[in-house]
């Protein structure tokens, strides 16, 4: 069975009566979570600590470079480091890390979300034909520029509905009525509504639906990138074979989106007019779509495996953790 704990504050007071409960044979950490009294009290205990999934940005790699004896004190303290890819195995290197192996992003082996086929054919019954457009995982600052490239392909395209899927379902009411400020007509998920034929944006307000609305369109704007986020994850729209637009700050997701720009399978967009123009461009040509759809596809589905990989480099320490003690 699996037993759920909350690791607790990062203070070594509470640390070691943790450890002294707990007393663990093996702790792995997962992308970047470095926190220092945890990872130096398990390695002084002789634990090994092995950082998986490993995920560190060039921003957060320029930083630590400015306090290198502090990160090579901190990386010391893996027995083990599994990076994402190259870049990061890279970084964690020249900070002091020292053993680090590629291993490659587990979200890669992640099967796409799931999708109630009865919502599926509601939704397309609703919808009845009309072009439709995805904003995923927006963050406020975002929804303005989403609204005001929906109002400029409007123009052209009068019957367009725009779905935006908030990445915190909370601000629901927050962005129908920014909606409402301009002119609009909004109609929001969480009060069971549909979007009907005068309906222009539709607030997709709930929690575990991405799936849904991925299925729903060929085209996604990912959100957290027209704003210093860091940018969504695509993985998933990719899986699912989405045309996929995104803003300049994805800093969280660098090398996914260069490969997914480089094969021409997602482009960059800076603000409402770009956006308006893109999907002009993009509603406007199906055969493009379609093109960036499958090349967004072909440019993950190789990239998985990393969990057989994981699970190999991991196997030493399950060994000795099973018949070492």
């Amino acid at each position: 069975g699996t037993l759920h704990q909350y690791i607790p504050l990062d203070a070594p007071q509470f640390l070691q009566s943790f450890l002294d409960h707990w007393q663990p044979g093996l702790a792995l950490v997962a992308e970047s979570e470095f926190w220092p009294n945890l990872l130096i009290e398990t390695s002084n205990r002789n634990i090994p600590v092995v950082l998986v999934n490993g995920r560190l940005s060039q921003r957060s790699f320029s930083r630590w470079k400015y306090a290198k004896k502090n990160a090579a004190a901190l990386l010391s303290s893996f027995d083990l480091c599994l990076a994402q890819d190259r870049d990061v195995a890279e970084r964690l290197q020249q900070l002091g890390a020292k053993r680090v192996l590629v291993t490659g992003n587990l979200k890669f082996d992640v099967p796409p979300p799931p999708a109630d086929a009865a919502d599926m054919q509601e939704m397309i019954r609703t919808i009845h034909g009309r072009p439709v457009f995805l904003a995923a995982s927006t963050h406020r600052g975002e929804d303005e520029d989403v609204i005001d490239a929906h109002i400029e392909v409007m123009q052209k395209v009068p019957s367009l509905l725009t779905i935006i899927v908030p990445r915190h379902p909370e601000r629901g009411g927050e962005i129908a009525e920014l909606v409402q400020d301009y002119q609009l007509v909004p109609a929001m998920r969480s009060r069971r509504h549909l979007p009907d034929r005068g309906t222009n944006i539709y607030v997709a307000d709930t929690l575990g639906e991405l799936g849904l609305f991925y299925r729903l369109v060929p085209i996604v704007f990912m959100g957290g990138s027209l704003i210093k986020h860091g940018g969504q994850n695509p993985i998933e729209p990719a899986k699912l074979d989405n045309a996929i637009l995104h803003g300049p700050y994805v800093h969280s997701f660098t090398n996914i989106y260069s490969e997914l720009n480089r094969r021409h399978a997602a482009a960059t967009v800076t603000d409402a007019q770009s956006l308006a123009a893109s999907l002009l461009r993009l509603l406007d040509d199906p055969a493009l779509v379609r093109s960036m759809a499958e090349a967004a596809h072909a440019t993950v589905i190789p990239l998985s495996g990393a969990v057989d990989r994981t699970a190999k480099a991991l196997e030493p320490y399950l060994v000795q953790l099973r018949f070492g003690q």
